[in-house]
């Protein structure tokens, strides 16, 4: 199906990870690299074995706050020495990252189904987050030039992705999310759902089945609905988990419900998952800004598309 050029929705809000699972960053501009957005899902914080810490299991990781300088989001800028990530956490001292690509690697750093080399990040931020998480923890960087990790899923394993779950790039909008708040007795915000790209002016769960979008010149595909885990659960203010929005979306939001002709999984959905195809082309000028229309090339058919 062919949409015509009129903007289904624009850009409200753009949001930066840097360290996987703790606060995000809003910025009115980012640009893109090949991974995604660039610092996005940079860094990770990994317990004595290498393998990856989320708010599933550290839910404190909710309450560490991230700063970059403002300037890292303009296209083209590259740090310098004066160049830092900070970091703070309730009842800690300030922690400062130097943004240059620190020398020493360590090995066996794993994320789901990915594992291979990463750097370190060194003791200080080991034994910061050590003492913040109460168990031994380092923080690590990805190694971009020496390591590659496709996107995990078919037709889209061309693009990669740094320390993400699964896609670059995740899409929801706030028509979707004022319409689940109506259902709720407690309504949440966005940052539950920790989406890169927040769009309004289009009907709830509209993105669902958008399939192929336009912004800035930038087309990005669907990968497929995000399917969620227990973290929108916790209180991102708190680190307190509870039980919605799950048991709420479950109602209306699961693949029983939404695709009845598919054998059910447990999942429910909320948000869509993007690669960009422009990503993998190295001369293009390529950033999106607040305030961007989303102009919607393709839709697709059923949510038995849209769904893996």
């Amino acid at each position: 199906m062919e949409s015509e050029e009129v903007a289904a929705a624009k850009v409200a809000s753009i949001f930066i990870y840097p360290i996987k699972s703790c606060r995000g960053i809003s910025v009115s501009e980012a640009p893109l690299a090949s991974t995604g957005f660039r610092w996005d899902r940079l860094w990770l914080v990994v317990n004595s074995k290498g393998r990856a810490y989320t708010q599933r299991v550290e839910p404190k990781l909710a309450l560490v706050e991230v700063e970059l300088p403002i300037e890292a989001f303009s296209e083209g800028w590259e740090p310098n020495r004066s160049s830092f990530l900070v970091i703070r956490a309730p009842g800690m001292d300030i922690l400062k990252i130097p943004l240059a690509e620190p020398s020493t690697i360590t090995d066996g750093v794993s994320v789901w189904e990915w594992s291979g080399s990463a750097f370190d990040e060194g003791n200080e931020a080991s034994g910061w987050f050590s003492n913040f998480l109460r168990k031994p923890s380092r923080l690590v960087r990805f190694n971009e030039a020496a390591e590659t990790r496709p996107v995990n899923s078919d037709p889209v394993r061309s693009y990669k992705i740094k320390f993400n779950d699964m896609y670059p790039f995740l899409l929801a909008s706030q028509g979707s999310l004022e319409a689940l708040n109506d259902h709720l007795e407690v309504p949440i915000p966005m940052n539950r759902f920790r989406p890169n790209i927040l769009v309004e002016g289009c009907k709830p769960f509209a993105e669902d089945l958008w399939k192929e979008i336009s912004i800035n010149r930038l087309t990005f595909y669907a990968g497929e609905l995000c399917y969620r885990c227990k973290i929108p659960t916790i209180n991102q203010e708190t680190a307190i988990a509870g039980s919605e929005p799950t048991e709420t979306l479950r109602k209306f939001r699961s693949d029983k419900v939404l695709c009845p002709n598919k054998k059910p999984q447990g999942r429910v959905y909320f948000g869509h998952m993007l690669v960009c195809k422009d990503s993998l082309i190295q001369w293009k000028s390529k950033k999106i800004q607040v305030g961007d229309p989303v102009y919607v090339l393709k839709l697709m058919s059923s949510y038995d598309d849209a769904t893996a």
